[in-house]
């Protein structure tokens, strides 16, 4: 079958930094389904990953690369129940395996759910990665509970997760939500999304107190998690609670935190995969849970470029976007 992949890191505008391949069709193991692939979308794990994972010399075998994806199901192994063959469904998939840039893909089972049946294609695909992550974040991770009040500041809110996490906090909780933007086009996109106000990232804690908050209950990071570590210190109320989704270099003062008794979490949509946890179905169960939410209209998909064609010029455009660091909401690929 056809995929594309990288044997080596490259910046993208390398010739080699996505190519085409020829690779073999998955076989199922026993909770696996194997998808034909309609549509995907394209994250900045991708980036990361393909940056980051062969820089010292050549893999054996291509990288694919690729988690969310929405596709209609071919074959399933012997212990997959709850689906069957044709069945349209959508996942963000395991950092482990294969991924979704490519015609076909094995997948767990578990860790799947029927497609919303109101979207098409790229934006049914541009849902997976990001509801997971802001899904775990708010009710595995941060601890909230459905139908809470209180407040929440999400930093970096005009991106896919932080765009998502609006919807579902205004959805399933009563928090009154701030989002960070700071060019209008953001600014407009978090509104629209659902936030109660907007805060400017480049002076957080004067710009939230200009809101008349003088702390907030809950602070979620996707943007820059040591960056400003100083702010959410300073801003988190007692004993609230601070999640993030950033990674970062070199340490930051978690005494900051003490005198608050604040608590600290981090967020991590693969774990459950990565770990082959005791709840791994819970994935599976979150997912449905979008879908229904997608279908009545509560949660909109965040697609705001779409690109077309299984191929590495294709792959390449999307990685190109995503790498600038401005992308509003989501990019798809449609096959």
């Amino acid at each position: 079958m056809k995929a594309v992949g990288f044997t080596r890191s490259y910046p993208i505008d390398h010739p080699a930094s996505l190519k085409e391949y020829q690779v073999p069709k998955p076989e199922p193991l026993e909770h696996d389904l194997i998808v034909r692939i309609d549509a995907v979308s394209v994250n900045p794990a991708d980036a990361k990953i393909r940056i980051r994972s062969a820089q010292d010399q050549d893999r054996e075998t291509p990288r694919v690369l690729g988690y969310d994806a929405v596709g209609t199901i071919e074959a399933m192994g012997s212990a997959v129940t709850g689906f069957a063959l044709e069945d349209r469904v959508f996942y963000a998939g395991d950092v482990t395996r294969d991924g979704s840039y490519a015609e076909y893909q094995a997948v767990d089972a578990r860790i799947t759910a029927k497609a919303p049946q109101t979207l098409a294609n790229a934006e049914a695909a541009a849902l997976p990665l990001v509801s997971l992550t802001a899904y775990e974040a708010l009710f595995d991770r941060m601890k909230l509970s459905k139908g809470q009040s209180g407040s929440l500041l999400i930093i970096g809110g005009a991106g896919g997760v932080g765009s998502t996490m609006i919807q579902l906090a205004k959805a399933l909780t009563k928090m009154t939500v701030i989002a960070t933007a700071s060019r209008s086009e953001t600014r407009n996109w978090v509104q629209r999304m659902g936030a109660d106000h907007v805060a400017d990232h480049r002076n957080l804690v004067s710009s939230v107190h200009d809101l008349g908050f003088e702390n907030v209950d809950y602070i979620f990071n996707a943007a820059d998690t040591k960056g400003h570590w100083e702010a959410m210190a300073d801003l988190i109320a007692p004993q609230g609670t601070i999640g993030a989704i950033v990674e970062f270099d070199g340490g930051v003062d978690l005494s900051k935190l003490q005198g608050k008794s604040v608590t600290f979490v981090w967020e991590l949509m693969f774990t459950r995969s990565l770990f082959n946890t005791s709840d791994l179905a819970r994935q599976g169960e979150i997912l449905a849970e979008i879908a229904s939410l997608a279908d009545t209209g509560k949660l909109r998909s965040t697609v705001t470029q779409e690109f077309s064609g299984l191929s590495a010029a294709s792959f390449k455009a999307a990685h190109q976007s995503i790498e600038t660091g401005t992308t509003i909401g989501k990019i798809s690929v449609t096959y």
